[in-house]
Formats: C-alpha cells, structure tokens, sequence
C-alpha cells in the first residue's frame, strides 16, 4: 500500500542491536560497564560490580577472567580488573596499594607474573593456561599489569623488578605469539620512557608483519595462519593491537589497513547483537560469558576511531527488555 515504506519502522542500529544483547546475556559487571561507557551511566555501579570479585588478599578471583574457574586470585584477573579501573580513571588509592602487594606475594623469582599461580587445590582452568608447580614469568600477564600501572602513574617497589621483566622480554625476544605481542602493546603504552618504547614498538611492529601476525587482509585469511596452540579462524587483526589510534601499534598499519580491519569488525556483529569469539571453547560458562566481554571491547574499539557515536546523556540508567 502507498506509505507503507514511510511508516516502516527504521532498523535498529548496531549499538541497539548489542545493548539488547548485552542485556540478554551479560554478567552484572559487563552490564554496567556497558551503561557507563555507552548510556552515560555512572561508574559507582561498575566499581561495585566489580568489587564482588575482589578477595582478602587484594587480588581478584571468582572467573573474573572466563578461562579461570573458582575463588582464587590469579594473575589473569587482575590483568583484568586493572583495563575497568583504568577505564573509569580509578587506578589509584589504597585499593591499588594492596593489589600492588598481592602482586608482590605472587611474582615469581624474576619479579613478574605467572599466568597460573599454583594452589593447593585445583580449579577448572582453560586447558591453554596449564597449571605448573613452579610456573615461570610471563609477559603475558605481567605486561598488561604493568603498563596500565605506569600509565596511571602508579609507583611501587613491585614495579621495578617487573618493568626490567617486560622490557627484558621484548627487546630480547625474537618467537613471538600473537598474544604476547598484545601484551607488549600495553606495556609500551603505559611505560615512562617513551623513546625507548617507540624504538621497540618499531621493531615489534617490523615482525607482526614479517611474520603475519596480524591479517592484514581481511578477504584472505588463509594467508595468515593461526599461531601455534590457537583454534581455527583464532586471527588476530589490526584492531588487535591498536586497540585505540594513540596505540603505538596504530603506526604498524597504513589508513587503509586499518580502516579495512575496522569494516571487518563492524561487519563481524552477528544477528544477536553480539560479537563472535573464536578461541578454543572448553566450558560453556565461559564462552557464554566471553562473548559480552568481547563485544564490549569491539564497541570500545570501533567508538575510539569514530565509528561509533558519543555515549548518550540523557538516558538516566538502563532499562532491561521486557
């Protein structure tokens, strides 16, 4: 009939489309992450949300992180709760004093962070993070850590030995997993001396792209083959890395690489509103709880380079679908 398409109702936006997924399927924390990053929300409520995983010890626990089940504290979850606090401006105060000593407890004989710190009792893990007896230091998880630290401006004694720690491994390392090269990222990101951070980051960037660490054409991924341990299709892609365009990394990649990437990460929302994880799936707790994580970042990602709009004001807090 004449004006049936005037009155078709307009499709929902991408940001729609993940907010209702978000609701659908998110922890509490991811829920208020996202109100407060995208509904102008207020950050009390993230900071209390993520305050329930905080234990005695200072550190984090309780699957913060999806791929480590169970109560303790792990290194891995508190790679995590630092990239929230550092997203509300909250990474200071007594709260990062005692993480600051959990994290002194936990290191290992060279200062820094094991993925898994061992316990006497034994908590579903993702078979990728192995529990050992003696677990060395990682770059991994250390790097995260440090480099949301030194970007906070944070100063503790822990700091020094595990500074030595990442810059040890990235200037001296030449196997790389694409996992690692993240991690470095973020530690170069964050750390005070900028021209030794720049020149590293040159020479990081040079083998991500000697080696296809990142696909640097999304039409033809077979050209860059998964790292060794990862699953089928577990690609890693500009966005990646340059996670905002400040990102040293962001200058591994031409406009039209990065701009090419982004598309693909606009276009990779599938119909639930979500975005897709592709690592190894061994628990269904995790994956369910993965994809909000993994979609939130995507939204953080895509609004950092304009490809998303400003956080709405005028919505006094979430409603959740009926």
């Amino acid at each position: 009939m004449p004006g049936d398409e005037a009155s078709a109702p307009t499709p929902p936006t991408p940001l729609a489309r993940a907010e209702q997924f978000i609701w659908l399927t998110a922890r509490v924390l991811e829920q208020r992450r996202f109100a407060y990053h995208f509904l102008g929300g207020d950050a009390d409520p993230v900071d209390t949300a993520l305050g329930s995983y905080l234990n005695d010890d200072g550190g984090y626990g309780h699957a913060l992180d999806p791929d480590l089940r169970g109560p303790l504290s792990q290194p891995l979850h508190t790679a995590h709760a630092l990239r929230v606090l550092d997203s509300l401006g909250r990474c200071a105060g007594q709260r990062i004093e005692r993480l600051c000593r959990h994290l002194t407890r936990m290191s290992t004989a060279d200062g820094a962070l094991p993925v898994v710190f061992p316990a006497p009792r034994a908590y579903p893990a993702a078979p990728y993070h192995p529990v050992h007896d003696d677990p060395p230091g990682e770059l991994l998880t250390t790097g995260p850590v440090v480099g949301v630290l030194h970007h906070n401006r944070v100063w503790h004694a822990w700091l020094f030995r595990a500074t030595d720690f990442c810059w040890d491994r990235i200037e001296g390392l030449r196997h790389w997993h694409p996992y690692e090269v993240q991690s470095a990222v973020v530690f170069l990101d964050g750390v005070p001396d900028r021209a030794r951070a720049a020149a590293a980051a040159d020479r990081l960037g040079r083998l991500v792209r000697e080696r296809r660490l990142a696909v640097l054409d999304p039409e033809r991924p077979e050209e860059y083959p998964p790292a060794p341990g990862c699953a089928p299709g577990e690609q890693l892609f500009p966005y990646d890395f340059a996670r905002r365009p400040e990102s040293l990394a962001r200058g591994w990649f031409t406009d039209e690489e990065m701009d090419r990437s982004l598309d693909f990460l606009a276009a990779r929302q599938e119909p639930d509103g979500g975005w897709p994880v592709h690592r190894r799936a061994w628990a269904p707790g995790s994956s369910l709880e993965r994809r909000p994580i993994a979609t939130l970042e995507a939204l953080l990602t895509l609004r950092a380079y304009g490809r998303l709009p400003a956080p709405s004001l005028s919505r006094p807090g979430p409603v959740p679908p009926r």
